[in-house]
């Protein structure tokens, strides 16, 4: 199974999706590829934010060195799953694949019986907010489609 988790600029929540995934299957087991890219070009190139950073770090959440990278149009059939972080994300998705037509288009939270959003802390500077929020997408995501529960 492939996921690619997306956000606008692919500097702080998709990366922690990205991360924080990849450490649920460590733990719980699997066969994912996971990776994250931005809808937007603002941040191509950057490393994942440092207050982002500073969250997954505070919480035993390894990650590595990695640059934001943009969602192509390719992309929609290289991914199983192509999961966003709130409605703009969903939307700008389905826009560049020119729709859903394999129905691999979610929202995070989704998974987890919600409709909100995971609220982006580039604005709000609440990271410790969206960690929580993301964790409990991925926890969520990672038990529908293994059918185990897991948790961080």
């Amino acid at each position: 199974m492939k996921i690619l988790f997306v956000c606008h600029g692919n500097i702080c929540r998709s990366p922690m999706a990205e991360f924080i995934f990849k450490e649920l299957v460590r733990r719980h087991g699997g066969d994912f590829t996971v990776a994250s890219a931005a809808t937007s070009s603002e941040e191509l190139g950057n490393p994942i934010y440092p207050p982002a950073r500073a969250e997954m770090r505070a919480h035993g959440i390894p990650f590595g060195p990695r640059e934001a990278v943009q969602l192509r149009r390719a992309d929609y059939g290289k991914w199983d799953l192509l999961i966003g972080m709130d409605e703009a994300n969903v939307r700008n998705m389905k826009r560049l694949f020119g729709g859903d037509p394999e129905g691999k288009i979610r929202k995070l939270l989704s998974f987890a019986d919600s409709t909100a959003d995971v609220a982006d802390p580039w604005y709000s500077g609440s990271f410790d907010v969206a960690y929580r929020d993301i964790v409990r997408g991925c926890e969520a995501l990672y038990e529908s489609l293994t059918g185990k529960p897991a948790r961080l």
